[in-house]
């Protein structure tokens, strides 16, 4: 049977144990079904249904995606759409699941092709198909060319999501050139009120929430920067008019891809809207010999019909158990105390020991030091690539800082920046063909620094190599894994010209590789996906990584904002936030300690603040305030979210709820960004209680109206509320209830 996606298999789900959403355990199975006769395929799971069919031109056609249909129900005979005029041709307006680019099609292509003879018209056809426990796959092929198409539906029981993708197989006789792939196209029928949602941003301002209508035209959400990118995420959510934060209906899907990619939405001429998601055809030309193949990316699709916070608790239980490491019980987050803000590059032995007993003192796991400690790097000038100690600031290695780290009973993490070179480093020096450029052309650099072609065996052999090494050494239980500036110059002289633009994708899968091979090695090791921040947020990352940080802006009120983003696409479990110093370094704001800690207690807890300059009183709030958090973690990172109040839109207010899968405990964080007026509180509705248990109120900080009681039901927190007491600006409160 043909893998959803043939390059995972080999370079991580082996190694991972199936982690990318396809290797779906369990006794809970999804219900695939065909319909021989009508050739109507179905996959059923949670309250969803997808279904499509062969219709009689051998198309594969969209017949049906939403709320569960009954066992019983028979979809229509897939028919493709008629005519409509001259200029709309039935190939056009009927919802193709994959359509390729030929027979006169104008919309988006799921595949283009050219041929060795300058052809480039490409009519895939049904040819057979294999039903599996959770899978569907269907073969298709051009009606006269050996171009073969696997197409393959794995849908997730317990969520209904659909992981979607597509292998491109040669078996012509010359080279064939793929000029764009796409894991799925995705249809929804006409309607006049479609709303699209995404992710954008920039640095330090990354997952803003834009929503604007789907009308007549295209939309094009993308990256071409190589990574994943700031300025977009891959995730969609469309809706209708109506719908709200917990009704109505959400489909939304999200592609896992840490390279240039693109999602492309549109509605065609008779209001049908195609969503399309795959590798970013901008620079992209893929040739195949014959005998080789290619798989797409895949896209994990969901549909929800309660609204955009039922969509995300969906997606979140989907990530926590089919896609994170040790899925689907991934690990809780440790709380976390990085090094960057207190010291920059002047680390020492000396500095970090006296960081790391102050860390301990207030209950943190895991110490980190970040940039600094290896090669030349006294700034961000010089030294990257040169992954050696450096013995004027270490002049006894790594290992005593490391043991008396784990002594104070803390587990040792690093900063490492792999896939990037100083021009100003060893490594430069000796390999300056190692780097992405064009023969001949200038290479532009950005923080002073160069981009390592991970497309290179040696490349990634010398990278292996080196961090093998590195974490053979020493006791490095984490490392936060950095990639601070966007591709340039995407050239791969090595390669034969017609070749150079795999680079697209071998570079990502050499970096699948290479973190799946270090896991592999060393088991115990969790790693942080980071870029500048959030700039490598994605599906395919988080397979292979343990959680990411999220942004380098810590200021504790944006950081609603941009956490509130986050969550409508990304888990908590995986989500870091820190605590650092006031004013903030991105916009100079003062905020008290303890607010900055309720902001940041919402996802994985970090410290990032330089604890030289503490007093006293900050240590015993903190030490407090992290012992609180430990026993609240498990249902903040993996219980269920309800944004009840969203910072979005400008609100002054902003609130979120956690409830544990058992309901036995919740917990409610609630700020205000500046009262006024002497305007009223509003009580919170809380959501997601077991009405019939009785929960004790109990407050981590903040107080609550007088007549409030101490302990009431499940149905008496959500139907009545509560009133909380915020007065002043950036005010935070935090209550636990504990159920019974």
């Amino acid at each position: 049977m043909t893998d959803i996606d043939q390059r995972r298999r080999t370079l991580c789900m082996q190694l991972l144990g199936g982690l990318a959403g396809i290797a779906l355990g369990g006794a809970a199975r999804a219900r695939p079904s065909v319909d021989e006769s009508a050739r109507v395929f179905r996959l059923d799971g949670a309250d969803v249904t997808y279904a499509f069919g062969v219709n009689g031109e051998g198309q594969l056609q969209t017949l049906y995606w939403g709320s569960a249909l009954a066992a019983g129900d028979t979809l229509p005979t897939p028919v493709p759409v008629p005519e409509n005029s001259s200029n709309e041709m039935p190939v056009t307006i009927t919802p193709l699941e994959f359509p390729g680019f030929g027979g006169g099609l104008t919309v988006e292509p799921a595949l283009k092709v050219t041929f060795p003879d300058g052809v480039r018209d490409l009519v895939l056809r049904y040819v057979d198909h294999q039903v599996g426990n959770d899978r569907i796959v269907v073969r298709l092929k051009d009606v006269s060319r050996a171009v073969h198409v696997s197409v393959t539906y794995a849908m997730d029981a317990a969520t209904g999501i659909v992981a979607r993708s597509a292998t491109v197989e040669n078996r012509t006789a010359g080279w064939i050139q793929l000029d764009q792939l796409a894991a799925a196209s995705l249809n929804l029928p006409y309607s006049d009120d479609y709303r699209l949602s995404y992710l954008t941003g920039r640095w330090a301002g990354e997952f803003a929430l834009q929503t604007r209508p789907i009308v007549p035209g295209s939309i094009v959400i993308e990256s071409r920067k190589g990574v994943t990118s700031h300025q977009a995420n891959p995730w969609i959510a469309i809706s209708r008019a109506g719908t709200q934060e917990e009704a109505g209906p959400v489909w939304f899907g999200a592609l896992g891809w840490s390279g240039s990619w693109r999602i492309h939405v549109d509605m065609d001429a008779l209001g049908g809207v195609r969503t399309t998601a795959g590798y970013n055809p901008f620079d992209f030309a893929y040739r195949l010999k014959p005998g080789e193949s290619l798989a797409s990316p895949v896209f994990h699709a969901g549909y929800s019909g309660d609204g955009f916070g039922g969509a995300s608790r969906m997606f979140h239980r989907y990530q926590r158990e089919r896609i994170l490491p040790g899925a689907p019980s991934p690990r809780l987050r440790p709380v976390l105390y990085n090094s960057w803000e207190a010291t920059l590059f002047a680390v020492d032995e000396a500095g970090q020991t006296a960081l790391a007993e102050k860390a301990a003192s207030i209950g943190v796991e895991r110490f980190v030091m970040d940039d600094g400690w290896f090669g030349a790097r006294n700034g961000d000038k010089a030294g990257l690539g040169d992954w050696v100690v450096n013995r004027k600031k270490f002049p006894n290695g790594l290992a005593p800082l490391i043991r008396r780290v784990n002594d104070l009973g803390m587990e040792f993490g690093l900063w490492v920046e792999p896939e990037m070179v100083n021009p100003d480093s060893d490594l430069y020096r000796a390999h300056p063909d190692w780097v992405i450029n064009f023969k001949g052309r200038p290479r532009s650099e950005a923080r002073n620094q160069l981009v390592l072609n991970l497309a290179r065996r040696d490349v990634y052999e010398h990278l292996l190599k080196m961090l093998d090494k590195l974490l053979t050494d020493h006791n490095i239980a984490f490392l936060k894994w950095d990639h601070n500036r966007a591709w340039s110059e995407p050239g791969w002289p090595e390669a034969a010209p017609a070749e150079q633009q795999r680079l697209y994708v071998a570079y990502v899968e050499n970096l699948y590789k290479l973190l799946a091979e270090l896991r592999r090695r060393h088991p115990k090791l969790e790693i942080e996906s980071c870029a500048s921040g959030g700039g490598r947020v994605d599906l395919g990352i988080m397979a292979l990584t343990d959680q990411v940080w999220t942004s380098d802006n810590t200021d504790p009120l944006d950081r609603l904002l941009i956490q509130d983003g986050f969550s409508r696409a990304y888990a908590p479990a995986i989500m870091m936030a820190w605590v650092t110093d006031a004013p903030n370094f991105v916009n100079k704001r003062v905020t008290s300690l303890e607010y900055r800690f309720l902001s940041a207690m919402q996802g994985g807890l970090g410290i990032g603040a330089n604890l030289n300059h503490w007093k006293d009183d900050d240590f015993a709030k903190a030490k407090r305030l992290v012992a609180e958090y430990k026993t609240i973690r498990m249902t903040v990172q993996q219980g269920n979210l309800y944004r009840l109040v969203s910072p979005q839109g400008g609100s002054a207010r902003s609130a979120t709820l956690s409830v544990a899968q058992d309901a036995k405990q919740a917990v409610l964080f609630a700020f205000l960004h500046s009262g006024g007026l002497r305007e009223a509180r509003p009580r919170i509705q809380l959501r997601g209680l077991d009405p019939k248990k009785t929960y004790a109120l109990r407050a981590i900080s903040g107080g609550v109206s007088p007549r409030t009681p101490k302990r009431a039901s499940g149905a008496y927190w959500m139907g009545h509320g509560l009133d909380v007491v915020l007065e002043g600006d950036f005010q935070a409160a935090a209550f636990v209830l504990d159920g019974a």
